[in-house]
């Protein structure tokens, strides 16, 4: 028993998971629904299922006839109903036909034996309930072939009033028993009215339109008749019975236009062009661009042609043209890539026009020159696809133009800010220090680097006097006193002092020698170095960062000569007895992971067991102040 418990609940376990799939058709898990609800009420159906099961079509009219007895007319009140179907011999006026039952044959329907039936699928003809309701003139008190029917009749208005209080009662009395699905549904019948629809109300003017569209399946005798005068005494037919609904024809829809071909868009880009160049209306400009509705796949090449058609105008046009796009960017009408796919567009054709337009590179680095100017595009995005030499010189020229349109500190600032690696944007063959400060001076650029043109120059100077004033001096008038505090300059000057010393004791006893240096090299090396010092102590007092990017100068200094023997070492005693260089700076390079400089392990190899010291030497100094 218990075995088969269990395969029971497995059953329904899996029947109510299949109840709420959503994939399964509604009639089938309202069924499993049923089901489970079944079993949870002990198999005792609801009553619902036993007084309110499938009925046909003629119980439910003759339950109908006998609830509503009192609204029969006397006169066929306790006469079957199937007497008055099928009597030959009854008078037609006796016959309750749909215009002698009024509101019964309008509210249930067909009679017996009448029509095919409801449903969907099933042809409604102008009887059919759902198709309105029309006025029986026996029910109103008055007819045409009918005598005036007695007191105790109603009206169909309170027959519909009657059946929906009754119909209503019932329905509160079987909602207790039915399944949660079906009590949401219910209406009040307060809220239901059998008038037709406004809209279903029928123009005299729109009858002869509809008489092509009934169908041709409704037999004769359903049909409404052809004239649209009511019967003596019945009132005007307004339902839906006589005159279906107006079937309102749709407008056709307006195909839309097609887009401009290619060559539209472009005749119509350079009449815009032309007109703006002529009268140099903006807004006209703006305007014929917008009523363009070109597509976005056409923006690049709507960009390319103004700039091709400026390319032999003037420079005055050329910068007109230029504001143009940059006012259709901020219109929204083009963006930066837009203008970016543009002019590498015009890039790759410069062979073509160069023919027709020798300048074309500096016309177009122009057009850069004010795009980035005006931050339609960024001097990187430019940059990116000039990469290697790509349509060189065209970058530098770029870099010209607009030197000459603002100034060389406000594009150094921008090039700074930018991250471009100059180098990069040389052919592969020149890709180097040397070569491109020579390219860079040779445009008239060599100003955005400045520490570079330093490097190259500040050894030639202290050649030549390497006495601390004329030292100074000198880099006083030759570098802006925003880079003396910059750690390239200070690298550049630690390099330039190392290298002079370096050059000035191989001269003497040879490069075999700094391995061993003798007595007198090393007493002209510490005298060298106090020369130096008050030009190292006027950048690098009190900047600890600064210190340590002299301590790596120094690092790559000894890694360049394969750190010979002792002279990592002694230049770290120089630099904290001369007091150049802070315990702080030291302790720090210890402990930077930077791998920007070569030779940090070496380094740190042959310096360990001094810094060590420092450092605990340092804390004793501290415990002693405590103290």
């Amino acid at each position: 028993m218990n075995l088969k418990t269990s395969l029971m609940d497995q059953y329904f376990g899996r029947m109510r998971s299949l109840m709420n799939n959503k994939d399964l058709p509604a009639r089938i898990r309202f069924l499993l629904q049923d089901t489970v609800e079944l079993r949870e009420n002990n198999w005792v159906p609801r009553k619902a299922f036993i007084d309110n099961g499938p009925k046909t079509i003629n119980q439910i009219r003759q339950d109908a006839v006998k609830d509503l007895g009192v609204f029969i007319p006397p006169m066929i009140q306790g006469i079957r109903t199937d007497f008055f179907q099928e009597n030959p011999f009854l008078p037609t006026r006796m016959k309750p036909d749909r215009e002698t039952l009024g509101g019964l044959a309008d509210m249930f329907g067909q009679m017996p034996g009448s029509g095919i039936g409801t449903g969907p699928g099933v042809i409604q003809d102008r009887y059919s309930p759902t198709m309105g309701r029309r006025t029986n003139p026996l029910f109103n008190g008055h007819g045409g072939h009918v005598a005036p029917a007695p007191q105790p009749f109603m009206k169909s208005n309170q027959v519909n009033q009657v059946f929906f209080q009754t119909h209503s009662s019932q329905q509160q009395a079987q909602s207790k028993d039915m399944p949660p699905r079906f009590k949401k549904g219910q209406l009040n019948a307060d809220e239901i009215s059998l008038r037709p629809a406004q809209s279903f109300i029928l123009n005299k003017n729109q009858m002869p339109k509809l008489q092509p569209q009934i169908p041709t399946m409704i037999p004769p005798s359903a049909q409404p008749p052809r004239t649209s005068t009511p019967p003596l005494g019945q009132p005007p037919q307004l339902g839906l019975k006589t005159n279906p609904p107006p079937i309102q024809e749709k407008p056709q829809k307006t195909t839309k236009k097609p887009p401009p071909a290619r060559e539209e868009l472009l005749k119509m880009t350079e009449n815009v062009v032309t007109a703006y160049l002529s009268s140099k209306h903006m807004n006209d400009a703006v305007n014929g661009v917008r009523e363009m509705k070109a597509p976005k796949h056409f923006l690049p090449e709507m960009l390319s042609k103004m700039i091709m058609c400026s390319l032999e105008s003037p420079d005055e046009d050329r910068e007109h043209v230029s504001t143009l796009i940059n006012t259709l960017r901020m219109e929204g009408l083009v963006t930066g890539e837009n203008f970016m796919q543009a002019f590498l567009s015009v890039l790759d054709q410069c062979p073509k026009i160069e023919l027709d337009v020798p300048l074309v590179k500096s016309y177009l680095a122009q057009f850069a020159a004010r795009a980035i100017i005006a931050e339609l595009v960024s001097m990187a995005e430019l940059a990116h696809p000039l990469e290697n030499g790509t349509h060189f010189p065209l970058f530098l020229l770029c870099l010209q133009q607009m030197a000459k349109m603002k100034d060389r500190e406000w594009l150094t600032d921008l090039f700074q800010q930018s991250k471009v690696n100059m180098q990069k944007m040389l052919p592969e063959i020149d890709q180097n220090k040397d070569r491109m400060l020579e390219i860079l001076e040779g445009k008239g650029l060599s100003f955005l680097f400045p520490l570079m043109k330093l490097e190259k120059e500040l050894l030639k100077q202290i050649q030549v006097d390497p006495a601390p004033q004329t030292i100074y001096k000198w880099i006083k008038d030759n570098i802006s006193p925003k880079l003396h505090t910059d750690k390239g300059f200070v690298n550049i000057l630690m390099t330039s002092f190392l290298q002079y010393i370096f050059h000035e004791m191989c001269s003497t006893e040879g490069d075999d020698q700094l391995s061993a240096p003798t007595k007198e090299q090393l007493d002209q090396e510490k005298q060298l170095l106090l020369a130096f010092k008050p030009v190292m102590q006027k950048f690098l007092h009190e900047h600890v960062d600064l210190q340590v990017s002299a301590l790596y100068a120094l690092q790559v200094h000894c890694n360049a000569h394969a750190f010979p023997k002792g002279m990592l070492l002694r230049y770290f005693v120089y630099f904290y007895d001369m007091e150049i260089i802070e315990e702080e700076a030291f302790l720090a390079w210890k402990e930077d992971i930077t791998q920007e400089f070569p030779g940090k392990g070496k380094a740190l190899f042959q310096v360990n067991q001094w810094l060590t010291w420092l450092e605990t030497a340092e804390e004793e100094e501290s415990e002693e102040e405590a103290d």
